[in-house]
């Protein structure tokens, strides 16, 4: 992009001048300063802030190679090949096909980055972050499927002026899978995983015992509906996704049962079934744009019985400890993807609010990084 020109920045309207802006300013033009940022590094008191400012620029520049050294660890499904225990390098060479001075490479980076252990005579274990990877295989499933993302990420200037041929919108075809002319299970089978992942966390942060009817709404092949029969047998439940996802869902039910069924529909153009005393929209609302969400809310809470209840449950922007995750993973993901948008959890909640919902809460969720969750009831008849 070309560098604008100091006439035209000069003409660009002046933000106001409060105390926070004056420092800010003040600050940015002392840190710009190759000078002080020279003396920053050597004097005794400000050096350790320089070196972890350093470092934190660093991270930033080299996320993209630490993402690629997972993937390359995942690939060569290391997790699995080291999941009974530590092996020699050399046969590691020979399980993975990759030659030595090459692997070498990998093991060492992926050690650095927590996956790995290295014990004396060259032998190779799995480090704290590795094993997770086994306890949690949606998330190998996610980096995967991150390829699409990282083609649409090579020139991020160019996909964020015009998205229209994004590889990662291609790869979330709704608009194929509704008219069926594209295969849904991929993207359904990755659905299916993710949602696993966290259906634990969000029924640990809601309790169903008081209902007796669920509609998960995009609820795909039944992840999550499925866990939360088991967490409470007493409920039955509904799943409501896309005719063809809800077609596969339904002939590879093993376990048919009175208690859960799949329905075939459209969440935004076709009315959502009544008699729920609980809608849950797991992971939903950050795929689509306001306009879809607020019209979705509404029906929810039309379709709701009166004194029902709704769960949300996504990550969320701005989540403390985590923030990166919100606005730079899931805004960067989701502008590729082509629809959406990460939300605070007040963003949500005003929503539901608008939507008729009351007594709007935040639930204590066990792992916010991954999800949040907010419930409001249908309080009028």
């Amino acid at each position: 992009m070309p560098v604008r020109s100091q006439a035209m920045l000069q003409e660009l309207p002046q933000v106001g001048g409060s105390l926070r802006l004056r420092w800010h300013q003040f600050r940015n033009k002392l840190i710009a300063n190759p000078r002080f940022q020279r003396w920053a590094a050597r004097n005794p008191i400000t050096q350790g802030i320089a070196n972890r400012r350093a470092t934190q620029l660093h991270h930033i520049t080299a996320g993209f190679v630490y993402s690629q050294t997972l993937m390359a660890f995942l690939d060569l499904e290391l997790p699995q090949i080291l999941a009974e225990g530590p092996i020699h390098t050399d046969n590691l060479v020979a399980l993975t096909g990759v030659p030595e001075p090459g692997l070498a490479t990998l093991l060492k980076a992926a050690r650095a980055l927590g996956l790995l252990e290295h014990y004396p005579d060259q032998f190779w274990g799995l480090g704290e972050l590795g094993a997770a990877l086994l306890a949690n295989p949606g998330i190998g499933a996610m980096v995967k499927h991150h390829r699409h993302l990282y083609s649409d990420l090579a020139d991020p200037s160019a996909i964020l002026a015009d998205r229209k041929e994004a590889a990662l919108a291609r790869y979330w075809a709704y608009d194929e899978v509704i008219t069926r002319t594209t295969n849904p299970d991929t993207y359904s089978d990755l659905m299916a995983t993710s949602q696993g992942m966290i259906a634990d966390y969000v029924l640990d942060a809601v309790d169903l015992r008081a209902h007796e009817q669920l509609l998960d709404i995009a609820g795909g092949t039944g992840a999550f509906a499925r866990m939360a029969l088991a967490r409470f047998p007493h409920l039955s439940a509904r799943v409501l996704d896309l005719p063809a996802v809800a077609e596969r869902a339904e002939r590879e039910n093993t376990e048919p049962s009175d208690a859960l069924c799949f329905l075939g529909g459209d969440m935004f153009a076709d009315p959502l079934p009544r008699s729920a005393d609980v809608i849950s929209l797991v992971r939903v609302l950050h795929d689509h744009d306001d306009g879809p969400v607020q019209s979705l809310l509404l029906k929810a809470y039309e379709a709701l019985n009166s004194g029902g209840q709704l769960v949300v449950a996504e990550p969320m922007a701005e989540t403390p400890g985590s923030a990166a995750i919100g606005h730079s993973y899931f805004g960067m993901y989701l502008w590729a993807m082509g629809s959406g948008r990460p939300r605070t959890a007040a963003e949500l909640g005003e929503m539901m609010s608008k939507a008729g919902f009351t007594n709007i809460r935040e639930r204590k969720s066990p792992m916010p990084v991954l999800v949040r969750v907010l419930t409001g009831n249908k309080t009028n008849a």
